[in-house]
């Protein structure tokens, strides 16, 4: 056997033990994971002003204390019922990229455009991204954001590429 020959082996190995492959790519129930916690997060920072019950049907997705985060971060910017007082709006610009996968935690970022306007006016962050951190919920037997990060780059920050 040649070299080419031993490289070949050495790759085929190395992918049957889990090595070369992909964090969600082995594993059907880790995939759609995944892809729900993308849908899941983006559709948590997409709500209207003035709408409190679409700004609350997020909470079902998200951990106790993620929600307590999430909530925490938006201080100030709800009203006395719980209404967000902008309407907000992101949109993917890339593919999610895994930055971690590991003790039940799918730790992700999703490039992408958020703009946010009320009665006053609008602002649109076309360098932006989300962080999120994903896990299984043991009780419900579903994916829930743990927390989610909102990341304005500046400059040439390549968090939001």
């Amino acid at each position: 056997m040649g070299f080419a020959g031993f490289i070949l082996v050495l790759a085929v190995i190395l992918n049957t033990i889990g090595f070369g492959q992909d964090a969600f790519g082995s594993n059907p129930q880790n995939e759609n994971d995944f892809v729900t916690a993308q849908k899941i997060a983006i559709a948590a920072l997409n709500f209207r002003q003035g709408d409190a019950n679409g700004f609350n049907r997020a909470r079902a997705n998200f951990t106790l204390n993620g929600w307590k985060e999430f909530v925490k971060h938006m201080e100030g910017y709800l009203d006395d019922e719980g209404s967000p007082t902008f309407t907000s709006t992101f949109v993917a610009t890339r593919a999610a990229r895994t930055l971690d996968d590991k003790d039940g935690v799918i730790h992700f970022r999703i490039p992408g455009i958020m703009t946010q306007s009320n009665q006053l006016g609008k602002t649109t962050y076309k360098r932006f991204a989300i962080e999120v951190y994903a896990v299984r919920d043991p009780t419900e037997r579903r994916i829930k954001i743990q927390r989610l990060d909102q990341i304005t780059c500046l400059g040439s920050s390549k968090a939001c590429g």
